[in-house]
């Protein structure tokens, strides 16, 4: 006599799926966090990239305006506009306004509580996403001492 298992339903046993579950916790408690960790260090890249830009469009200002930084109270226009040899600004290029644009446009700043911010100023303040220092043209992330990166970095200190 042969058995017949044509008429029978197959299905997944309890087993089966409890097995199957487990396998998805335990790759889900694996990629998580480390996705987690790859957002943060996007942002903590997008940071060190967007404060690279801005010394260098900083550093070329000062080459070509006679070893003068940009003003603390005009930095944003004196480095997304044309300027003359005093540092005065124009939205269009002229004989005068030769120098610049240095850069498009003031990047937002990514990370902290201050993050979307993309003014720049000599101190704290609304909107002021970035410090700037006249005096050696140094410029830093406008965070708190208690803000760090994954590696306990202050981002103030980038």
């Amino acid at each position: 006599m042969v058995a017949s298992f044509a008429g029978r339903r197959r299905a997944f046993s309890l087993i089966e799926l409890v097995i199957v579950v487990v396998i998805i916790g335990i790759i889900a408690a694996i990629a998580i966090p480390r996705m987690s960790r790859g957002s943060a260090g996007a942002s903590d890249a997008t940071l060190t990239a967007n404060l690279k830009v801005l010394r260098n469009a900083i550093d070329l200002f000062y080459t070509e305006h006679n070893n003068t930084y940009p003003a603390a109270a005009t930095i944003a226009d004196q480095l997304t506009l044309y300027s003359d040899d005093a540092g005065a600004t124009n939205a269009s290029k002229s004989s005068t306004f030769v120098f610049g644009p240095y850069i498009r446009a003031i990047p937002a700043l990514p990370v902290g509580a201050k993050k979307g911010k993309s003014g720049i100023a000599a101190a704290d303040a609304a909107n002021i996403g970035w410090i700037y220092t006249e005096a050696d043209g140094t410029i830093k992330a406008n965070c708190a001492d208690g803000e760090t990166d994954a590696r306990g970095v202050k981002y103030n200190t980038y």
